[in-house]
Order: structure tokens, then sequence, then C-alpha cells
């Protein structure tokens, strides 16, 4: 990489060897070569559109959940998203509430309740952000991201500025168009249907859902759900009757709580992650035949880590 063209571009903005353990949600993750934040969507689209312009690696960082970083980090520009404007039109016969792809997904939810529009409930407790949520098709509590989708704004490496809906996106079960052909495209704002609705119904809602997350999965710096559910089956219960609960590679354990939930207890590293995430899979697939799939990114050099 040319950091005197880096330099000539970002000015400022750009960072060297930044640890990136403080931004995940696991607390691990070594150090950004370089790294830039992006405050708007344009902006995020105006570097973007340089990177690629120039053959530049880079990754595009979000909340940090879903996302295993290795010990010795990226070699790469690390471009965080931090583009957060939100716009609700409450008015009209579909009322629609509208993100930068940066923000936080259940800030979403909580905006739409505040204008009293019902929907995205569901959304209230996923700690992604609007642009992983719109890549992966998250979903909770029997919903998930395509059931609500109106159209998501992206920049394409080869075909500029698209407006994709809903069936554009050809969703699957955490997956989608883009997330099956990665690398071409960024998500730069999304646009989600609602409904006028009760306030009160609303919050009410968002309240047993959050109540129910806390009951059901465990507090503490973690990746997030770590595997897919199989095909009609569940993760979490697959490593369980592994007689999984509990077990610990460092300062990474399988939650006693929910299986499919890997707590760092604050002294873990990257690698204490892989590891385990190795053992459970093969242990699964020992016992079980069932090859499970993780749901994060594992991304970095694991050879030396």
């Amino acid at each position: 990489m040319d950091e005197q063209l880096l330099k000539n571009h970002f000015y400022e903005r750009l960072q060297r060897d930044v640890p990136l353990g403080r931004f995940t949600t696991s607390r691990v993750g070594g150090p950004a070569r370089f790294y830039i934040s992006a405050n708007n969507a344009p902006r995020l689209a105006e570097d973007i559109r340089f990177l690629w312009d120039h053959d530049i690696p880079f990754f595009l960082l979000g909340s940090g959940a879903n996302v295993l970083i290795s010990d010795t980090g990226l070699d790469a520009v690390v471009v965080h998203n931090q583009a957060r404007q939100i716009t609700v039109s409450p008015n009209g016969e579909r009322p629609t509430i509208t993100a930068e792809s940066g923000t936080i997904f259940a800030a979403v939810a909580r905006q739409a309740a505040e204008y009293s529009l019902t929907g995205l409930e569901w959304a209230s407790t996923v700690p992604g952000t609007v642009g992983g949520a719109v890549y992966g098709n998250a979903g909770a509590f029997g919903s998930n991201t395509q059931s609500n989708l109106v159209a998501a704004e992206i920049l394409h490496r080869e075909k500029g500025y698209l407006l994709l809906s809903s069936e554009d996106m050809a969703y699957a079960y955490r997956s989608s168009m883009l997330k099956r052909d990665p690398g071409k495209a960024v998500i730069l704002t999304a646009r989600f249907a609602v409904e006028k609705g009760d306030k009160e119904s609303i919050q009410a809602l968002m309240s047993e859902f959050g109540e129910r997350r806390r009951r059901t999965q465990p507090a503490g710096p973690s990746t997030g759900s770590t595997f897919k559910n199989p095909p009609g089956d569940f993760a979490g219960r697959l490593i369980e009757a592994a007689g999984l609960k509990g077990t610990r590679v460092g300062g990474v354990e399988v939650s006693p709580l929910h299986a499919n939930f890997f707590i760092n207890d604050g002294t873990a590293t990257a690698r204490n992650y892989y590891d385990l995430i190795q053992l459970v899979r093969n242990t699964v697939l020992e016992k079980f035949k069932v090859q499970l799939e993780t749901e994060i990114e594992i991304l970095g050099d694991w050879q030396d880590a």
C-alpha cells in the first residue's frame, strides 16, 4: 500500500496501527495497519470509491459484532462506518424510516417507537448496524430484515449507485445476494416499511423482547451468535447436547446460558476464540455428523496468531 497516497487523500483522518479490539463486541482483535472513520453516507461512498479506484485493500467495520479479527490485525485500511443519520417519514399511507448504514439497528427501532410506528420491534435488541442487517438478513423473534426492507442504496464497484429492493437482494437465511458475492458493493442507506401504531403497545413489546433476550442470552463481551442454525435444528442445542457448555479455551467460555455464545472473561485473545470455534465445530461434527457454519466473519492471518 502507498502510504503517501493515503496521506495525500485522507490527511489527518488517516491513523496507523489502531487496535481494533476497542471497536469489536468481543473486545479482541489486533491493529489495523491504517484506519479511517466515515461519519456520513456521502463520505463513506467517497472513501470506498477512492480505495476501489486505487485497488487498495480495505475492510468496512460497523458495530464490531459478528466479526472475529486475528490478534495480528488487518493489513488493510479499516474504514469504520459511523454514518448514523436517521430520517423518519411518518405520514402517508405507507410510513417509512430511513437510516444510514452505520446506524445501530436497535436505535432505528427505538426511533420508530418514538413516532408510534410499529413493525421494527423485533430489531430493538439487534446490536449490529443497519448495513450489517441488510447485508446478512439479520433477524430475531420470528422476523427479519427481508420483511421490512423497502430499498437499500448501495455503491457497486462496477455499476455505481444502485437502489435495491428486498426482492432484488435475493434474501435467504442470514444471507443475501451481496453477501454471496462479497467485495462488490457497500450499503449506504436503507429504507424500512413501518405502520402507524400505539406507542405504549410498541414500547411494551420492545420491553418484552428485551427481557426475553436478557433471560436467554448471556451478557458480557462476545462475537454474538457464533454459528448459523443448521436446517431443522439449532446450533445452540447441538453444542449443548455435545456437552460443551462451560468449555473454555484461555479466556473464552461457551456460555452456560446459551451455548451458541462464546464469552470473553476479560483476558481472552482472538486466538482463544478461534481455537474454541474449531473445538466446538469438530466435536459437533464427530458426535452428530453436522457441519456447523460460522455466522461470524473470521478475518486476518491465523497461521502465526
